[in-house]
């Protein structure tokens, strides 16, 4: 039975769709060495890093601004970099480590992005396989009912939207720039990974159980993820 801590589904099929197009990257080679491990979650080794004063500057040709971020507030180990990865997850499949507080995008056999991230608060943790099924970016959001009822606050910042009474995508939408949607046994599971207009907050538990990334990294998985990418969610 689906919960919020755990869930399977069987095997899905999708049609992957083309990846879309993504601005270069400035990688620095840096020695194989243990840097900036979490004390909890998986361990990985630091192959290369960017350039973060180019990774996290302001984020060009958008509908809304994505401003620049002071990547010297975020701890080292919650910025994006290239790791060796422990697991043989297939390159192109996405794996969330809760406990290391680490979203990786897996590039080849045992090599992947890890991005750092926000994730759910106690008791709305969970963890199991999905799939991304649809991508947006600068998303309505859409608050379940239930959220409603446990913060009656929201109501007052709510209008309606496309798909219902919300927050219309910008800079105002707690999805951020980009939104990836989550299904599994044939219907929404209702998890999103989805940027932040609070880059600060990477590392720590502060959603409702959804992933949540610093603009500018959820802007560079979007553009190299498809629906169908499967995603794994680890146990915390």
């Amino acid at each position: 039975m689906l919960t919020r801590r755990s869930f399977t589904f069987p095997a899905l099929s999708f049609a992957a769709a083309g990846l879309a197009g993504c601005g270069s990257r400035s990688i620095v080679a840096l020695p194989e060495i243990d840097v900036g491990q979490s004390p909890r979650g998986l361990v990985t080794r630091t192959l290369a890093q960017p350039n973060y004063a180019a990774v996290y500057a302001e984020y060009p040709g958008e509908k809304f601004p994505i401003a620049a971020i002071d990547y010297q507030r975020i701890d080292t180990r919650y910025l994006r970099q290239t790791v060796a990865f422990p697991r043989d997850d297939k390159p192109g499949s996405i794996v969330v480590d809760p406990a290391g507080y680490h979203l990786y995008f897996v590039e080849t056999p045992r090599v992947a992005t890890r991005y750092g991230v926000g994730v759910g608060r106690e008791g709305f943790g969970w963890s199991g396989a999905a799939r991304i099924n649809m991508k947006r970016d600068w998303a309505d959001w859409v608050p379940p009912p239930e959220m409603i009822e446990r913060d009656p606050s929201i109501r007052s910042q709510l209008e309606m939207t496309p798909r219902g009474l919300g927050v219309r995508g910008g800079s105002k939408s707690p999805l951020g720039a980009r939104t990836l949607y989550l299904f599994g046994e044939g219907r929404d599971l209702g998890y999103r990974i989805h940027g932040t207009f609070e880059p600060y907050t990477v590392g720590t538990n502060v959603s409702s159980g959804c992933i949540r990334m610093i603009n500018q990294d959820i802007a560079h998985l979007y553009a190299r993820v498809a629906p169908g990418t499967p995603v794994t969610v680890l146990p915390a």
